[in-house]
């Protein structure tokens, strides 16, 4: 079979690998519009359940990516001049200059073709192919082509946030709530190698009007930010892009949904297909996880008959991919809500901060869902010491009337 992938992003990377690894004799490439190692973007995170689903698929590429990864435990919220600190579970970050390596290195050993520099517009420009991945991110032109056939809806959100990265290396995942005197503004921090972290900066539209963050060239802006997080970056600088003039690249976040994921022979994939807000820290698992799924269903398909396998890539998909989204809708609500939770003791908001996925949240008051939250953690923490203490209490009994008789 002959496949093409547009967009040289981790999604259609991890497929092009995944696919000849299933079978060697499959015809594949990668095209990618900007040249090799001209990538936007610092980390990204994934957890231990990616980790190991990568294991399974490939232990070459998890090895590798494994061990460019720094690994963080304890998550960290400051509000205001407030800290608190909760024990969490583990999570890793990997750099996505480096990810995209790791991938395409693995890719070219496999006998994967990457040409770079080479934009795909159309699908006419691929003819022969038995099969188009559009991995081109969110605004595939390769979708946009055929926007009525796939259904593509846009939900635009309201907070603008801006992706940076920085010098400080954050050996936790950290959250930083600052007020200003037009608002709040905060930012989710983490490391994802030995010299950089990844920063992510996020306020309401008023806030951000009123900093003068929506019309500063962007080294001004930057330097605003920097005085604003100055506790959090121990004297440490931003770093915006270096390839744009004018003012920084704000943006708000667009949840995008797509009612058909195929058209013929052409296939969406990642972003491409479907995006979930930053703030859940899923987008390239689950792009990923989609590649997992595709070249699972088309690796030993018929080239001639591709709709079964195509099919089945999306009705499994879309049913993984539902509580991921809930879950995604309701943190980027918290975050556009954020009055409602900020004004609380700095442990009570962090706990709510972990609960913003909770489709109940929005609608009980924030103090009663707390108060409700702990209770079911102590009655759940009881049951639990009831279970292992059940027969341990019934073995000393036993003994004890052995001992008697």
């Amino acid at each position: 079979m002959k496949v093409v992938c547009v967009g040289g992003g981790p999604a259609a990377l991890y497929f092009s690998i995944l696919l000849k690894l299933r079978n060697g004799s499959h015809d594949v490439t990668v095209h990618e519009r900007n040249a090799a190692g001209s990538t936007y973007g610092w980390g990204v995170t994934y957890w231990p359940d990616m980790l190991e689903r990568l294991r399974g698929h490939d232990p070459e590429s998890a090895s590798a990516i494994r061990e460019s990864s720094l690994c963080w435990r304890d998550g960290v919220a400051h509000v205001g001049e407030r800290t608190t600190t909760h024990e969490g579970d583990e999570g890793f970050a990997i750099g996505r200059h480096r990810l995209l390596d790791i991938l395409a290195r693995r890719a070219e050993s496999l006998g994967v073709g990457i040409e770079y520099g080479r934009e795909i517009g159309e699908r006419e420009q691929l003819s022969g192919a038995d099969l188009i991945v559009a991995g081109d991110g969110a605004n595939s032109r390769l979708r946009e082509r055929h926007r009525d056939h796939f259904g593509t809806r846009v939900a635009q959100g309201r907070n603008p946030y801006l992706w940076l990265g920085t010098t400080k290396v954050f050996t936790s995942f950290t959250f930083a709530f600052k007020e200003t005197p037009h608002g709040w503004i905060w930012c989710y921090a983490y490391g994802y190698s030995g010299e950089h972290s990844t920063c992510v900066v996020e306020c309401s539209q008023e806030t951000w009007q009123g900093l003068e963050l929506d019309r500063l060239p962007q080294a001004d802006a930057l330097r605003r930010l920097e005085e604003i997080f100055a506790s959090l970056l121990d004297g440490h600088a931003l770093i915006g892009r270096n390839d744009l003039d004018g003012p920084a690249p704000w943006q708000t976040f667009r949840t995008l949904t797509n009612q058909s994921w195929s058209h013929g022979n052409l296939v969406l994939l990642g972003d491409a297909a479907h995006t979930t807000h930053y703030s859940i820290g899923a987008g390239t698992t689950l792009a990923m996880q989609d590649a997992m799924t595709l070249a699972s269903a088309v690796a030993g398909a018929d080239p001639t008959s591709l709709q079964p396998a195509l099919a089945r890539y999306e009705r499994t998909r879309r049913s993984e991919l539902l509580s991921v989204q809930s879950a995604a809708r309701h943190s980027a609500q918290w975050y556009e809500n954020l009055p409602r939770y900020i004004q609380l003791p700095p442990a009570h908001m962090f706990a709510l901060l972990g609960q913003r996925h909770s489709p109940l949240l929005p609608h009980i008051p924030p103090q009663l869902y707390y108060r409700i939250d702990r209770a079911a953690d102590q009655l759940q923490s009881l049951r639990r010491l009831k279970q292992w203490l059940g027969p341990r209490l019934a073995r000393t009994l036993q003994h004890r009337s052995a001992a008697k008789s």
